[in-house]
């Protein structure tokens, strides 16, 4: 891996810092850690190493571009110096905008200990202490680390106007504190697990210790709870490296008094904060923080084996599926607050569709596919990933959408006052969540128990992984998503028995997201071969799997194809802005006819029954794409567009009458 490289006056401003290369390396096996809970595990990134040339050259991007690109807005916009004025290791006043921009630079460091993970880099990880040691600086004696607070606790920053001056806590509803340590927790969590060094870790452990001292039901604690959730995966994450109880107590804590007006007033339906979380059963309010609190939710449903939070947490995802998802895989419709809106309420040019939403959808089913092996969560992680997720990041690797809208007039701007990706926000929680979570996509592709392996998404990999005491290596060579061609190469260190399970797309199984939202026009439900070293297999899909256990040799090869038809989508009835529209798929995409492609057409494009579309490579646009091209329309993949200037766009089409 490349190291991501800002520019020389980036680490020059750094060293004029006095901070740079003072960081020590203090390494350190794990404490006994606390179980998890899940029956199913994901393979470690470390043990995935991507070769395709859809999502390595994506990640490459972010590792070579974004990163130096997002150190360098955070260098300009006083996010390090922050935590240097907190510590006084520099005079000022609180800078940039938002209450939460220290955690910009967390997800930073997460997304780059990500990366380490895949492929150890000396230099990086050096690079990254002189970051940690600038954190360092900002936090208090106790373990407090807010920075702005620290500065001035009266003054929050000059654009923030929800926090009520005062001091630590008050507002607790608008000040971040506690969200800025759910994020501290999880790259901590990361960074130790790159690099066996502790020196984030205490950061994070110090503070984690303070606000097991501060909330709880203890006399002397405070009684509340996050407006912003993430702190509870964040201390679970830390009881899983520490096995310290009172981290998943506080967790805990903070879930089962959400909601409760016995406990304290309660924040609203806007911070999921209006009924018990094992009571709610529509998503509602801020997407954000609620996709994050399932997440949590789901993780106490594992680890304490909680029926009452299983429940809630199924309710909630049927919710969603049923009545707020776009067909992108996109959630939280609303731009006032951000929020999930009405059930069927899904407009396609005013969509606000997150990105940070998409990728806490993903953490969220993700743990429910692990908890249940329902194969619908990948269905899920599949579509949000190819659509309604990397759509937030250019081809540049440095221009973002913070919503994803379905349809553009050119006109509307819908992207904080854009109508395409912008290179940077005020608040610039989606760029660095990216940066945080694109890294970490290899550790997307296998699961497994004990004796099972579960190949679940489709990318030209190798992968080293022990079954039942074997050594396995797995060989996956893909064009995917351009192609359904599938070759996986078994290579047990000596023939073994054990299972593997291939995931069947829902696309491929005629289904296009788990829910009654949307459907193919016509049904499509293609018998799939397979063939072991050439020798075709009798096999069934069961449960959207096909289970294959035998003996397998060294050498042994799966090959199949998906196929990949061209097929237009059909919306519920009940969806309004999409009446009389279809959209337009192949394989995992969603696609989106575009101005650039469709010069004064737009407003006249109609979609014919039974329309007849070609795919064609073309390598020449939008980094290597297959387009979709008929005698009235060109498309191109949804999460390309916008990358050619501004114009028009939609990805749900009228029908002719």
């Amino acid at each position: 891996m490349k190291f991501p490289s800002p520019s020389r006056n980036f680490w020059l401003g750094i060293f004029a810092l006095g901070i740079l290369g003072c960081a020590h390396e203090k390494k350190e096996t794990a404490p006994a850690a606390g179980a998890d809970g899940y029956p199913i595990a994901a393979v470690d990134i470390r043990q995935v190493h991507l070769t395709d040339n859809f999502w390595l050259p994506m990640i490459s991007r972010v590792q070579e571009k974004t990163i130096g690109f997002a150190l360098e807005k955070c260098l300009e916009e006083g996010r390090f110096d922050n935590f240097l004025i907190a510590g006084g290791l520099k005079q000022g006043t609180v800078r940039g905008a938002m209450p939460f921009d220290d955690t910009d630079v967390y997800k930073i460091i997460e997304g780059a200990s990500n990366s380490l993970i895949s492929a150890p880099d000396p230099a990086l990880s050096a690079q990254l202490d002189s970051l940690i040691a600038i954190i360092a600086t900002g936090q208090e004696a106790d373990g407090y680390l807010t920075t702005w607070r620290t500065i001035d606790p009266a003054a929050p920053p000059a654009t923030w106007v929800k926090v009520k001056e005062g001091k630590r806590w008050e507002s607790l509803e608008a000040s971040h504190e506690l969200y800025n340590a759910g994020h501290l927790y999880e790259a901590a969590a990361v960074h130790y697990r790159a690099t066996g060094k502790r020196n984030f870790l205490d950061i994070a452990l110090k503070n984690a210790d303070l606000m097991v001292k501060t909330f709880g039901p203890g006399e002397n604690q405070i009684q509340a709870v996050p407006g912003h959730q993430i702190i509870e995966t964040g201390l679970i994450r830390l009881y899983q490296i520490t096995g310290k109880q009172a981290y998943l107590d506080l967790a805990t804590y903070f879930l089962e008094n959400r909601g409760n007006p016995e406990h304290h007033e309660l924040f609203g339906p806007y911070s999921q904060d209006h009924l018990p979380v094992t009571e709610q059963d529509e998503a509602v309010g801020h997407a954000v923080r609620a996709v994050y609190m399932y997440a949590a939710m789901t993780d106490l449903a594992a680890m304490k084996k909680d029926t009452a939070y299983l429940r809630a947490v199924h309710n909630l995802w049927e919710n969603v599926v049923n009545k707020k998802m776009y067909l992108t895989g996109g959630i939280g419709s609303s731009r006032q607050g951000e929020a999930f809106g009405e059930a069927y309420e899904l407009p396609n040019l005013t969509a606000y569709n997150e990105t940070c939403a998409a990728i806490g959808n993903v953490y969220w089913n993700h743990r429910l596919f692990h908890l249940t092996g329902d194969v619908r969560y990948f269905d899920i992680i599949e579509r949000t990933l190819y659509n309604g997720l990397i759509s937030g990041l250019s081809l540049s690797g440095t221009q973002f959408f913070y919503p994803n809208a379905l349809e553009s007039d050119g006109v509307y701007t819908f992207n904080q006052g854009a109508c395409t990706r912008k290179d940077w926000f005020d608040c610039s929680c989606c760029p660095t969540n990216l940066i945080r979570f694109l890294p970490s996509v290899p550790g997307l592709v296998y699961s497994k128990t004990a004796d099972t392996l579960l190949v679940n998404l489709y990318a030209a990999n190798t992968a080293q992984l022990e079954l039942n005491g074997t050594t396995l290596q797995v060989e996956q060579a893909t064009e995917y998503p351009w192609d359904g061609k599938v070759s996986l190469k078994v290579e047990p260190e000596s023939p073994a028995e054990f299972t593997l399970r291939l995931r069947i797309p829902g696309w491929v199984r005629g289904e296009v997201l788990p829910g009654e939202l949307y459907a193919y026009d016509t049904e499509f439900l293609p018998e799939l071969r397979i063939t072991l070293n050439g020798q075709e297999l009798r096999t069934r899909t069961e449960d959207g799997y096909v289970t294959l256990r035998r003996q397998w040799n060294p050498g042994d090869v799966l090959e199949w194809e998906f196929p990949m038809e061209p097929r237009t989508v059909s919306a519920s009835p009940k969806v309004a802005e999409d009446l009389g529209k279809r959209a337009l798929e192949r394989g995992p995409l969603v696609y989106a006819a575009e101005a650039a492609d469709n010069p004064g057409q737009m407003d006249h494009l109609r979609l014919k029954d039974a329309q007849h579309f070609q795919a064609v490579p073309r390598q020449e646009l939008l980094g290597g794409v297959v387009t979709l091209e008929s005698d009235s329309l060109v498309a191109i993949p949804y999460y390309a567009w916008s990358n050619r200037g501004i114009g028009k766009m939609k990805v749900w089409i009228p029908k002719t009458d």
